[in-house]
C-alpha cells in the first residue's frame, strides 16, 4: 500500500478502543479462552465410553450405577488460542473512493491487537490466486505486535483471489482460536469450501464482508462505460437505468445473503461491514450483538 494505513495514529485509537472495551464490554471475542479439544482443564465437556488403558480416575462412577456401562469424563483442554486472520488481497478490494482494501488492513490490525492483549496467539496471511501467504507469523504480546504490525501496510493488493483452494492447502490447529476471513466475497470463485474447512477443525470462524460506499448505494445514472475490477479485459457499456439499478440491488442482496446463509449454515459468524464504518461502531455495535465481543 503506498499510504500508511496502519500509523502511530491508528495505534493509539486501537489502545482507547481496547480500554473502552474492556471498561464498557468486559470481555473478547466471547470470553473463550479454551479450545475445543479435549483435555485436563477443570471445566466439564462431554463423556465417551470408556476404552482400557485410558485414565480410570475420570470414569464418572455415578453414570456407570445409573446405566451399568463405563464412561469417561471430558474436560476441555486449556491451552493458548490463536487467532488467524486472512486478507482478501485481490484487485476488487481496492475499489471505492474509501477503498475496502484499506479497511480490510485497519480490521485485521485491529482484531490482531485485541487477540494479543488477550495473550493469545495471532497470524495474518494474505490470499493471493490460490496460495495463502504469511504476513505476520505465530505473534505473542504487545512488543512482537509493535515490531510486526506495520508489515500489514506492505501488502498490494491486485489479481485474483481463489479462497477455498488457499485456505485448505493450509494447516490449522483443531479447535484451538478464530479464523477471520476478511473479503468482499464478491466472486464467482468457491470461497464456501474453505469456510466449511474450518468450521470443520473446529475453529471459531468470522467472515466480513467488506464493500464500499458506492456498491452499498450506487449513484450511477445514464450511460456509463464500466470494467471488471479483477478482469480489465471484461467491460460493459451500459445506459444506468431505474431498471439496472433495481436489478444490481437484487444482484448485491443475493451476493450477501449468499454469504450470509452459508455461514450460518455451518456455525461461522458473519457481518457485512462498510468501508466507511468507523471502528468503534463495528466493536461496540456490530460485533457485540453477534456475540463476537461480549
Amino acid at each position: 500500500m503506498a499510504k500508511g494505513i496502519i500509523n502511530e495514529a491508528f495505534l493509539q485509537q486501537i489502545e482507547t478502543l481496547r480500554t473502552l472495551l474492556e471498561n464498557n464490554i468486559g470481555g473478547l471475542f466471547g470470553g473463550n479462552r479454551k479450545s475445543k479439544t479435549y483435555g485436563s482443564s477443570c471445566e466439564f465437556a462431554d463423556y465417551r465410553e470408556y476404552i482400557p488403558g485410558d485414565d480410570i480416575t475420570k470414569i464418572d462412577w455415578n453414570v456407570f450405577a445409573r446405566t451399568e456401562n463405563l464412561y469417561q469424563r471430558l474436560y476441555l483442554d486449556e491451552r493458548q488460542m490463536h487467532t488467524r486472520i486472512y486478507i482478501d488481497a485481490s484487485r476488487s478490494m481496492n475499489y471505492g473512493k474509501s477503498k475496502k482494501a484499506e479497511q480490510a488492513l485497519r480490521l485485521a490490525a485491529t482484531f490482531a491487537y485485541l487477540s494479543v492483549n488477550e495473550m493469545d496467539k495471532v497470524s495474518v496471511y494474505v490470499i493471493k490466486d490460490r496460495k495463502v501467504h504469511e504476513v505476520i507469523t505465530g505473534i505473542v504480546g504487545k512488543d512482537a505486535y509493535a515490531q510486526n504490525v506495520f508489515k500489514l501496510n506492505e501488502i498490494e493488493f491486485d489479481g485474483d483471489s481463489y479462497i477455498s483452494e488457499a485456505i485448505m492447502q493450509s494447516k490449522v490447529g483443531m479447535g484451538d482460536g478464530l479464523s477471520v476471513i476478511i473479503s468482499d466475497f464478491l466472486t464467482e470463485n468457491n470461497y464456501e469450501d474453505g469456510i466449511h474447512y474450518l468450521a470443520e477443525k473446529k475453529r471459531d470462524v468470522l467472515c466480513l464482508q467488506v464493500l464500499s460506499g458506492e456498491e452499498l448505494n450506487p449513484k450511477l445514472r445514464g450511460k456509463m462505460h464500466l470494467f471488471d475490477s479483477e478482469n480489465m479485459e471484461r467491460e460493459y457499456r451500459k445506459n444506468i437505468d431505474r431498471d439496472i439499478a433495481r436489478a444490481y440491488r437484487q444482484a448485491l442482496e443475493y451476493a450477501t445473503g449468499r454469504i450470509s446463509n452459508y455461514c450460518f449454515s455451518r456455525g461461522a459468524k458473519y457481518l457485512l461491514v462498510s468501508a466507511e464504518d468507523e471502528m468503534a461502531k463495528i466493536f461496540f455495535e456490530n460485533l457485540p450483538d453477534m456475540g463476537v465481543v461480549k
